[in-house]
C-alpha cells in the first residue's frame, strides 16, 4: 500500500503515521512536483491534493485533507472521482465554544464596553452612575444598571449548525442556564447534549432566529450556506438579539449586517470570520461599539495539533486495515 503526503510533514509526525500502518510505503513529498510524480500507484493521499496530482492517480481510493474546511479544497474532478474524501472536523469544538461564550459574557455583562472605557480611564457603568444602589437602600428595585445586563438563565440561544462545534457551544450555554435550540441540515444525525430543547431541520431557521436572544452560526461554508445570512435572514432576528459567527465568513453578508446594525435592528454582533480576510481597516464594522471583532482566532489552542495528528494516524490505520474511515464528507456539499 502506498500513501503520498503533501505538503511534507515533520519527521516526528511521519513516524507516527508509519507506526499506524507499518506495512505501508510513505512518500513524504516536499514539492508539488514530487507529489505528482508519486501519484501513479498511490492508494491514498494526505494533505492538499491538486487537479494535476489527481490526474496522475491511477488507483487512488482515499484522500485525507489536513483541514476541516473544504470550500477552498474541493474541485470538480475530485467531486467526480470515486475516491473517498475525509477531513479533520471535530478537533475544534470545545476551543471555539469557549470563544463563543466569551462573546456572550461580554454582551451580557458589557465587558467589551468596559474594556474600551478602561483605555479612556473612564469609570462609568452602563445604565448610569445615578442608578447605583446605596448601602442604605439595597437592591430592592430593578434599576437602569440592572436593565443594562442580560441574565443568562433567562436568555435563549439558537445555534445554526449542530455539529461538533455547535454541540459544544450548546453544552456551555446550558451550563450557564440558557435555553438552547438548534437547526441542522441533518437533525437526525445530531447527538445534542442533554438539555437542548430541540434540533430541527434548517427550513425552520426563521423560527429559530425569532426565538433567539443569541444566534450562533457554527455551520460550515457550503453551496447551501453561502451568503445565507443576508438582509432577509437577518430580518428574522429581534432588535434585542445578538448575532455571533464562528462558522465561515461567506455565510454572512457583511453589507447587510452593517445596514441592520445601523438601523438598530440588532443589539450587536460578534464575528471571528469575514467575507474578506483580513477585514479592511476602513470597513464600517470597526466603528460599532456593540460589535466585537476577532481576527479568526477561535480555533487556536495548544490542544489542536495533538488531536490533528491523532486523527490522521487513526485514519491511516483504519485505511490500512480496511475499516470505515472517520470524517467521510459529501464532496459535492463540501462537508
Amino acid at each position: 500500500m502506498k500513501l503520498v503526503i503533501h505538503p511534507a510533514v515533520e519527521p516526528e509526525r511521519l513516524e507516527a503515521l508509519r507506526r499506524a500502518a507499518p506495512q505501508a510505503t510513505f512518500v513524504n513529498a516536499a514539492t508539488a512536483e514530487e507529489a505528482e510524480g508519486a501519484m501513479p500507484g498511490a492508494d491514498g493521499f494526505l494533505g492538499k491534493v491538486t487537479p494535476a496530482m489527481l490526474a496522475r492517480a491511477d488507483r487512488l481510493r482515499w484522500v485525507q485533507a489536513f483541514t476541516a474546511s473544504l470550500e477552498h479544497y474541493v474541485f470538480p474532478a475530485l467531486v467526480d472521482h470515486p475516491c473517498v474524501l475525509t477531513n479533520t472536523r471535530g478537533l475544534f469544538g470545545d476551543v471555539i465554544a469557549d470563544q463563543v461564550m466569551g462573546y456572550v459574557l461580554c454582551f451580557a455583562r458589557n465587558l467589551h464596553i468596559y474594556a474600551r472605557r478602561q483605555l479612556e480611564r473612564r469609570y462609568e457603568p452602563e445604565g448610569g452612575s445615578g442608578a447605583r444602589v446605596s448601602f442604605a437602600a439595597g437592591p430592592g428595585v430593578v434599576n437602569a444598571m440592572d436593565r443594562a445586563t442580560i441574565f443568562l438563565p433567562g436568555a435563549t440561544m439558537g445555534i445554526f449548525g449542530m455539529g461538533a462545534i455547535g454541540c459544544e457551544v450548546a453544552r456551555r450555554a446550558l451550563a450557564f442556564g440558557m435555553a438552547v435550540r438548534g437547526v441542522d441540515r441533518h437533525p437526525d444525525r445530531v447527538r445534542a447534549p442533554e438539555g437542548v430543547e430541540r434540533v430541527d431541520d434548517v427550513v425552520t431557521l426563521p423560527d429559530l432566529l425569532r426565538w433567539s436572544d443569541f444566534a450562533v452560526i457554527a455551520a460550515p461554508h457550503t453551496p447551501e450556506t453561502t451568503r445565507l445570512f443576508d438582509a432577509s435572514t437577518l430580518g428574522f432576528l429581534r432588535h434585542t438579539s445578538y448575532l455571533i459567527n464562528v462558522g465561515r465568513g461567506a455565510i454572512v453578508v457583511l453589507d447587510d449586517l452593517v445596514a441592520a446594525l445601523r438601523a438598530g435592528r440588532l443589539a450587536g454582533a460578534a464575528l471571528d470570520v469575514y467575507e474578506v480576510e483580513p477585514l479592511p481597516p476602513g470597513h464600517p464594522l470597526w466603528d460599532f461599539s456593540n460589535v466585537i471583532l476577532t481576527p479568526h482566532t477561535a480555533g487556536y489552542s495548544t490542544a489542536i495539533a495533538g488531536r490533528h495528528l491523532a486523527l490522521l494516524a487513526d485514519n491511516v490505520g483504519r485505511f490500512a486495515r480496511g475499516e470505515p474511515l472517520r470524517n467521510v464528507v459529501e464532496k459535492a456539499l463540501w462537508f
